[in-house]
């Protein structure tokens, strides 16, 4: 067989369905709906919201989240048909190896794999300074060279104030939020996803606080210019008008990768053809409710230029109005939350990895799983790597490449359905949701995919290149000598 045979062959599913057998289907729609909140309402609803309208959009941030949230919910159609037909481990990456074979497969997955390594280092750099706020009104501080990320401006170009003090060397809280939940993951799901389940309510309670009495201290005047005319960063970047709206849209858009978590974890799903559905698409309509208030809210308390560099917001705002104690509340709150982000990413992440050793595109050892049916081995992996992106690289510079890497493999699912359709009832089952609006909605999905990739920051599109390249060379020089399939 030619290396173009061997690379473009098609796994069969019957195959990811044996392999998967021992992962333990535990989780229902409250676990996925849990899960899918916890995780796209995480970081992003306390710090972007501030961010991107002082970087981008000024007011009109609440369409920049509405536009992001048009486009994650036609992706999230095709996600949750993908989904109920093929409840594989892996998501995209086992889904598109199944439709289109495994060299397309393995781009997918090298794509969210760098959306999963950053995602954990991103909330955790988040989580991070809200904690470091709290401590602050307490009269406690973390010492600045383990409070901040390493000072990166002059190799990136960016402003690293939003993470941490300058002369940082290591964040030390990110790192240990990494691996409390990394223990608690390597010991069982469904004990984590109950963990997961109590805090997502606190959370959204605390979005919720913060929504009601953010609202008494409204001044509409902060909502003139809604739209501020357009104009340019120092770093070459679009502020205002549509332009700065677009670019709101690509780095608001991670806020709403959380759905892919769900499906990652499809394997352990109970009832799939069901579940899968539900939690993805129930999700992401809670999550674009309160994206939407908070950021009406945020930018009609202070004017928009008050949240430059500033990585907890919620609290600051809260915190100018008068509202001290219930900033601490809700940024206590906040905090713990933010746990929940970190158990999705880290779950499907590790799911993923263990994908990859499951197929032999990655060493085998990474697809074997414990007496308890966890991809431990995966989890460990995916912890070393984010603790050292999460407690060395800066706030702004992991915001800027998530996005990137999701776009990637929305991209293959959307326009995937139209192979998929083909298939189902044939070799695969029947979908138990299908994308409505076939066959119009897979290609707007896909192409407003790629209009959301074109308003990423030329830096982000190049590291995306770069990470692109790298997976390609680890394809060709290993995973196809040691793929299973070809095998």
């Amino acid at each position: 067989m030619g290396i173009w045979q061997r690379i473009i062959k098609k796994n069969s599913p019957d195959r990811y369905l044996a392999s998967d057998k021992h992962l333990h289907r535990v989780l229902g729609v409250k676990d996925f709906l849990a899960l899918g909140v916890g995780t796209i309402v995480s970081t992003s609803i306390f710090t972007l919201p501030g961010v991107v309208a002082a970087q981008h959009a000024g007011p009109a941030v609440i369409l920049s989240f509405l536009a992001a949230a048009i486009v994650a919910g036609f992706v999230a159609l095709a996600y949750a048909e993908m989904a109920s037909t093929m409840p594989f481990a892996g998501s995209a990456y086992s889904w598109i190896n199944v439709i289109f074979g495994e060299v397309f497969g393995w781009i997918a997955g090298w794509a969210l794999l760098a959306e999963y390594f950053i995602a954990v280092a991103f909330v955790g750099s988040g989580l991070s300074a809200n904690f470091r706020a709290e401590l602050a009104m307490l009269g406690l501080k973390v010492p600045d060279n383990l409070a901040g990320a390493l000072d990166t401006h002059g190799l990136f170009g960016w402003s690293e104030s939003i993470s941490g003090p300058s002369g940082g060397v290591v964040d030390l809280v990110a790192i240990v939020a990494i691996l409390i939940v990394a223990v608690l993951l390597s010991l069982s799901v469904s004990s984590t996803s109950r963990v997961e389940m109590i805090l997502v309510i606190a959370k959204v309670i605390a979005v919720l606080i913060f929504i009601v009495v953010g609202l008494t201290a409204v001044h509409p005047a902060n909502y003139h210019p809604f739209i501020p005319a357009p104009s340019t960063n120092p770093d070459g970047t679009p502020f205002g008008g549509w332009a700065g709206i677009q670019a709101g849209v690509a780095m608001i858009f991670l806020a709403y990768i959380g759905f892919d978590s769900i499906a990652a974890n499809s394997a352990e799903a109970k009832n799939p053809q069901k579940t899968m559905p539900r939690g993805i698409l129930g999700s992401l309509v809670i999550a674009v409710s309160l994206f939407s208030a908070v950021s009406l809210v945020l930018v009609g308390m202070f004017k928009y230029t008050n949240y430059k560099d500033n990585a907890e917001p919620i609290g600051w705002a809260l915190r100018e109005a008068g509202f001290g104690g219930v900033a601490t509340v809700v940024q206590g709150i906040a905090v713990i939350g933010m746990f929940t982000a970190l158990i999705g990413m880290m779950m499907a992440g590790s799911r993923l990895l263990y994908s990859f050793g499951r197929d032999g595109l990655l060493p085998k050892s990474l697809g074997t799983l414990n007496k308890k049916g966890l991809p431990n081995n995966a989890l460990l992996v995916l912890t070393i790597v984010a603790v050292i992106i999460g407690g060395v690289f800066p706030f702004t510079f992991l915001a800027q490449l998530i996005s990137a890497g999701t776009l990637i493999a929305f991209i293959f699912v959307s326009f995937g359905i139209y192979a998929l359709r083909k298939r189902e009832g044939v070799d695969l089952p029947e979908a138990g949701f299908k994308m409505p609006g076939y066959p119009v909605t897979p290609a707007i999905a896909g192409l407003l995919s790629m209009w959301v990739f074109s308003g990423l920051s030329r830096d982000a599109q190049l590291y995306a290149g770069v990470w692109f390249i790298i997976g390609l060379l680890v394809y060709l020089l290993y995973g196809v000598r040691h793929s299973k399939q070809n095998g």
